[in-house]
């Protein structure tokens, strides 16, 4: 497995609509598994193909601390189907956005379809950390990302940050 680098704000693909996979077949897999690879590595809980430089609607989750067993999940094309009225507020973070965490409230309860990776439709209803995960990576799949959920001031001072740190790695 390859840990493929990680792209940060302000790179321009962080804020592209991802397309469809086509079909579920090795290189997809490979994709898959790499992410995964690179999600651990940095570390992480939650990677979008996006992320990787990669418009493509696929992502990988798995959100196991240290001791815990690993457990992964990789949709292809996941789509939302229905939100819980419940909120949950948690403290996000993103590998694209190094060091910033928000309170961000979305759903407790997500009902999500993908494709599986044997090329499989499949439902599953997602709860608590595994529901705020699978919407933020859906989000990088539509080129949102959670400082979108902040205030504006807010938002933009993280941006300006991140892209003066671009221009000075530049010289």
């Amino acid at each position: 497995m390859t840990i493929l680098p990680i792209i940060t704000i302000p790179d321009p693909v962080l804020r592209k609509k991802a397309a469809s996979v086509e079909q579920v077949d090795a290189a997809l897999l490979r994709l898959a598994q790499d992410m995964l690879a690179s999600m651990y590595d940095a570390p992480g809980i939650g990677l979008a193909a996006p992320q990787v430089g990669i418009l493509r609607r696929l992502i990988v989750m798995d959100p196991a601390r240290d001791e815990e067993p690993k457990q992964p999940l990789i949709m292809v094309n996941p789509v939302i189907l229905e939100r819980g009225s419940e909120m949950r507020i948690h403290d996000e973070g993103c590998l694209s956005i190094p060091d910033v965490t928000a309170e961000i409230e979305r759903p407790a309860l997500t009902r999500v379809s993908f494709i599986d990776m044997e090329g499989k439709p499949q439902e599953q209803t997602l709860e608590g950390i595994w529901s705020t995960l699978v919407q933020h990576e859906i989000d990088h799949l539509n080129g949102v990302l959670f400082i979108d959920y902040m205030s504006r001031l807010k938002r933009d001072m993280i941006v300006k940050k991140f892209t003066k740190q671009k221009r000075t790695e530049a010289l």
